[in-house]
């Protein structure tokens, strides 16, 4: 049996996750969709939804979707949910899970890595992360858990724009576009997000594609010690904007690319001793490697302390052998990654 796809949904509170989830349980978009509630917070979709009395820890919704809110550890849930698909007790075609509006997402997608049960049944797909335009700056301002869910993201949906001016909106992107550069951002009406962007985004995949804004791979010279992310994309305008600096966000990221290849036994140690003492502040690494002796391209990534690379597709011919890696975590101490990175250079 192919593995299920699961989705992480996480978000500031009043983002709009509890309207997507209703969307997701009640809509007839002709998918099975197990929803797993980890909320237990004011924003409960139970008094709608849910018939919160019964016994039973999972319901049937009229179209086909089941619901069911965590009593256990996630572990334990998904392993049921997996053994009751197998013994054709349920039918689903796959997972999301709403974390509550404080979590660190971190823990949840290790769930997937580590746990054999889990990883031999369920595919992390991706991880979404609602962002309320009204309030988010000042949450991003006080909660490191808003900001670690801006980090973590594959994909980030920015609700209740109708509520700002515009140019609030492009200083909040261009804000969220330095704590995370590899996730698109998407503008949504509260909660009203199609179905199509939602599933099968394959953020988590080792694949060889790494999607960062190529031109926010561009700037600076081969080695990236002069990236200085301050100028606006698409405008080229300079960044003398007032809204663009007093925002020095912990969650940060930052981008090595080397024209020459990679060691791999140097790589494997540098990196392993980093996760072991950076791994809780690192959120979410991923690259794509030209290693030494391999006509393959190298593709790693990691969520905290874990980490695993996989051979991805050939280098095509003409191809420019280049690494890059993005790294996002709290407070990381750039210097040393690059220059041990440089380091690592055959």
């Amino acid at each position: 049996m192919s593995l299920i796809p699961a989705t992480i949904l996480t978000g500031f509170l009043g983002a709009g996750k509890t309207t997507l989830l209703k969307r997701i349980l009640t809509e007839a978009h002709g998918q099975k969709i197990a929803v797993i509630e980890n909320e237990f917070g004011e924003e409960n979709i139970d008094t709608d939804i849910l018939i919160s009395d019964t016994n039973e820890q999972v319901i049937q919704m009229s179209n086909g979707c089941v619901c069911c809110t965590i009593r256990e550890d996630l572990r334990t849930t998904l392993a049921d949910l997996a053994a009751r698909r197998r013994k054709g007790e349920l039918s689903f075609d796959r997972v999301v899970i709403e974390t509550t509006g404080l979590a660190d997402p971190g823990p949840v997608a290790q769930t997937f890595f580590m746990d054999d049960e889990v990883a031999e049944s369920f595919l992390l797909d991706s991880i979404l992360t609602l962002v309320d335009a009204k309030h988010a700056n000042e949450q991003l301002d006080t909660r490191q858990e808003a900001r670690r869910q801006v980090g973590f993201a594959d994909q980030i949906f920015i609700s209740k724009t109708d509520l700002v001016e515009p140019a609030a909106v492009e200083a909040l992107k261009h804000r969220l576009k330095h704590m995370n550069p590899r996730a698109p951002h998407h503008q949504v009406h509260f909660g009203e997000v199609p179905i199509a962007s939602v599933f099968d985004l394959k953020g988590f995949n080792l694949n060889a594609k790494l999607d960062i804004d190529p031109d926010f791979l561009n700037e600076g010279g081969s080695h990236g010690h002069d990236h200085h992310h301050d100028h606006d994309h698409e405008h080229g305008e300079h960044c003398d904007h007032p809204h663009h600096h007093h925002h020095d966000d912990d969650v940060k990221s930052f981008v090595f690319r080397a024209d020459k290849p990679l060691s791999p036994a140097k790589l494997e140690d540098f990196l392993g001793a980093i996760v072991q003492v950076y791994g809780p502040k690192m959120l979410r690494y991923k690259g794509v490697l030209h290693i030494k002796g391999s006509d393959r391209k190298v593709i790693f990534q990691g969520v905290h302390q874990l980490m695993g690379s996989d051979l991805g597709p050939k280098w095509a011919p003409g191809e420019a052998k280049v690494s890059k890696m993005v790294f996002i975590g709290i407070d990381l101490p750039r210097e040393i990654l690059l220059q041990g990175l440089e380091g690592c250079i055959a």
